[in-house]
Parts: structure tokens; sequence; C-alpha cells
């Protein structure tokens, strides 16, 4: 079996979720999800073993497009970080109620299907089907089952999905052009087509656009935060878990590779945008009245860095930058989930309006305080490995990069902690908010272990993505 049948399994799972009714849909889901995430581990074991996983066959013969699925440790770690937040993501939502909700869960199947098939196909109309297949269901998502002002709802939703197909559609004509030069979509092709210096530029600004909307940097995050906020919280954690890390896995597949040259001309332009979305969402961030928002701020501060690291062109940047994706998908979505835990109770995400819940549930007050700590990268967890790495490789290439960069960590400090202040301490709020249920916790426990255990031991990730990072790293400085 190849990595063929983990798309199958996913797509099967959206239709029989489906057809499953309401009653059945979110245990159907469930079902799919865990067979989706145990299958990813045996795919990885057939990897670790040598065993071919890869698909190949010729899907259209003019112009010549392949059906073309690629596994390396970098996609597999996408895969596996896809595959196993799902289920827990898929669980954190037993808590909430949805209309229509075969219909519900069927999409985020799909969006599944579609996320796991960008970060396998290695021809590039075929990524680009896969690319744009995943906006589809959260557009819906956001705009069925969303939060708020119905109005305000549908402008955010639409701002986002245009921002996102139009940035998508540079990255079209960019794959147009570079069929005409290699006469193939597949990826070792399109590594191995000699451009001019002109001609990479043009390439990598399209492919530039696509993928800075998408993860977003500044200044094309307009759309993030009104959607995260408005989105339900099982969309949210899609978005910030999982879906912004297909534009930090294309810098590095796609277009650092093909466009080396442009990438080593405007290193610190680059580098620089990426910085500059740390101090920005930092700042934005120490300013936010709802709790959904701020998390959301504080995303585009942390992928920042992450680009930042990307764009550094070296070992240390891209091995760090891959390991923050992984350990912001899990913290990011344990703070979405944490979120919406006092959602349930205290209907509402106004900071002002909360407090007092330490008195009423330490065992969530205490999770909630390691997941700010994550955050912050506190040494002793996965978040720390990736952040410190990222500096590393910053110090590498300009000192004071490394300064700016590192001033996440002091103003993420300071805004998670005054947020866990003002959330968790006090007496503000006179409702009452029960203790964390045994659903709630599990989920939190599972993503709290996940971060500390590779906080200690992240050896099997590192081992696991270094191999293919320093592929893309031959290949980028081949000129």
């Amino acid at each position: 079996m190849d990595v063929t049948t983990l798309l199958l399994l996913l797509l099967a799972g959206t239709i029989v979720t489906y057809i499953s009714g309401d009653k059945l849909a979110s245990k159907v889901a469930l079902l799919f999800s865990l067979g989706a995430f145990g299958f990813s581990i045996y795919l990885l074991n057939e990897l670790n073993l040598g065993c071919n996983i890869n698909h190949v066959s010729v899907w259209i013969t003019n112009p010549k497009v392949y059906l073309a699925f690629q596994a390396d440790g970098l996609s597999m770690a996408m895969v596996l970080l896809t595959t196993s937040l799902l289920p827990l993501i898929l669980f954190s939502s037993f808590g909430n109620q949805f209309s229509n909700a075969k219909s519900f869960y069927s999409l985020v199947l799909f969006m599944t299907f579609a996320m796991v098939g960008t970060f396998l196909a290695s021809d590039g109309l075929l990524y680009y089907i896969f690319w744009e297949l995943a906006l589809l269901p959260i557009y819906f998502i956001a705009l069925l089952w969303g939060n708020g002002d119905a109005e305000e709802r549908k402008k955010a939703v639409l701002k986002f999905f245009i921002y996102t197909l139009g940035g998508s559609l540079f990255m079209l004509i960019a794959f147009a052009v570079l069929y005409q030069k290699a006469g193939s979509f597949l990826i070792q092709d399109l590594y191995k087509t000699t451009l001019s210096g002109i001609e990479q530029f043009w390439i990598f600004l399209c492919f530039f656009l696509a993928y800075a909307i998408k993860i977003p940097l500044i200044p094309f995050h307009t759309w993030q935060a009104k959607v995260y906020q408005k989105a339900p919280t099982v969309g949210t954690m899609l978005l910030s878990g999982i879906m912004l890390k297909m534009g930090l896995y294309s810098v590095i597949r796609w277009q650092l590779p093909i466009a080396p040259m442009a990438a080593k001309q405007y290193l610190y332009v680059l580098v620089g945008l990426g910085i500059a979305g740390v101090i920005y969402g930092s700042i934005v961030a120490l300013r936010q009245k709802d709790l959904k928002k701020l998390l959301a701020y504080s995303s585009l501060a942390h992928v920042g860095l992450i680009a930042a690291g990307c764009y550094t062109l070296t070992l240390d940047g891209l091995t760090g930058a891959v390991s923050q994706m992984i350990a912001h998908g899990f913290v990011i979505v344990g703070l979405f989930f944490a979120a919406e835990i006092i959602y349930r109770r205290f209907e509402t995400n106004k900071i002002s309006e909360l407090g007092g819940i330490r008195l009423q549930a330490p065992k969530f007050t205490s999770m909630f305080m390691i997941l700010v700590l994550a955050s912050v990268a506190l040494p002793g967890t996965f978040n720390f490995i990736g952040e410190f790495t990222v500096l590393f490789s910053l110090a590498q290439t300009n000192l004071w990069l490394a300064l700016l960069g590192g001033s996440t960590i002091i103003f993420g400090a300071y805004y998670m902690l005054k947020m866990f202040q003002n959330v968790m301490l006090g007496d503000k709020n006179t409702k009452l908010f029960t203790e964390i249920t045994f659903n709630e916790g599990l989920v939190l426990t599972i993503i709290l272990g996940f971060l500390l255990f590779f906080g200690l031991y992240p050896k099997p990730i590192v081992e696991l993505i270094t191999p293919s990072l320093q592929n893309i790293l031959m290949v980028i400085n081949r000129t």
C-alpha cells in the first residue's frame, strides 16, 4: 500500500460520514480520523524501513500531468501533524451541538483530505488542485457554523476566500510558466529547470503572494483575526493548527528550491518581513479585548518567526522552522480549545468579563498555565526547541535579526501571562465554572504530553525531517 491509500481513506470517510446521518456523523468522523492516524504511523514505519510508498501514474497526457505523490521525512512530518491533530479536533467538538452535523463533519474530513494531498503531491498542477480544494470546506465551515453577527461573519469569510483565491491564481500562473520551461509539472523536473535571474524573481514573487496570504505574513494578514474569531472553534483549530502550515511547508518544498537566486538576493527583506510580523502581532495582541483575537495575533507573531527561519536558507533555520510548525500546531489547538472550554461555561470571549476560574477549576487552570508557558517557549517544551533553533539560525545570518526575532519571547511572555491573570485569576466573574470533563481533560492531556515529551526528546522528529531538508538545501545551493 502507498500514500494514495491514506487519501482514499479520508475521502471514504467524507462520504460515509455524510450518509451516516446527523446522530452518528461525529462518531463516524472520529473513527475514520483515528484510522487515518493509524495508517500514517504505518506509512512512517514503511518509510523508515526503506519501502517505496510513493505513487506516480499518468493522469492527463496533454498537458502532461501525473498523479504523483511523494513521501519523505518532511511531507510525512506534515501528514502526521495533520492526522494526529484531526482526532483531537473532532473529539474536542463533542461538547458542541451542530445543526446539519453530517455536513459539518464531512467537510472537516474533506478538508483534511485536501490538506494531506497538498503535503504529498509532487506534481505542480496536482498540488495546486489540492491547495484550492482545501479552501472550499473551511469557507463553508466558517460561513455556516461560525459565531457572532451573520453579516460580519459573511464579510470576514468572503474577504478570506477572495484573498486566498486571488493569491493562488498567481501561483497557477507561475506553474504555467514553469511548464513551458520544463515540459513537466513534476517537482524533480521543476528543480532542474534553468531560469534566468529575472525569471526567478517573477516566479518567486508569484509563489510568495500565494504563501504570504495563507501563512499569513504582514501586510497580507488582514483577513486572519476576524476569521479566527468568527469561525467555530473547530474551524479555527483547522486554520491555525494545520492549514497555515500549508503555506510554510510550500515555501520550503516549492518556492525556495525552484527560485533560489531570488531567495538569496532578497533574503534580508524576506527575513525582515517575518520579524516584522513577530513585532506587529505581539504589539496588537497586547491590545486585544477578545480572547480568540488575542490568540489569533499571537499565532501571527509565531508564524512570522517560523517564516523568518525558512528564509534564512540554513539547515538550522529550516529544521527549527519545521519543528516550530509542529509545536505551534499542537499548542495553538490547545489554546483555542481552552478558550472554547471557557466559552462553553461563561458564554463570552471578552477578557474583561472573565476571571475567577482558578478557585473553581484548579485542574483546568494548571493545564491552561502549561499551555501558556509552552506558547512562550519555556525550556522543557517542544516550542523552545523550535524557537531556539530558529533564533540560532538568525544569529548566524545577522545578530540584530536574532535580537529582534527574540522579542517574540519577551512580548509573548508579557501578553500571554497578562491574559492568564485576567482570564484565570481574581474574582471578576461570579458565574459557576465547573471543572473540565473527562473528555476535555483527555484532549488537553494528550496535547500537553506531546509538547512535554518532544520538548525533552526532540530527536525522533529532528532525525525524520533533517535528510529531506538537507536534500532541499542541496537544490537551493546548486547555483
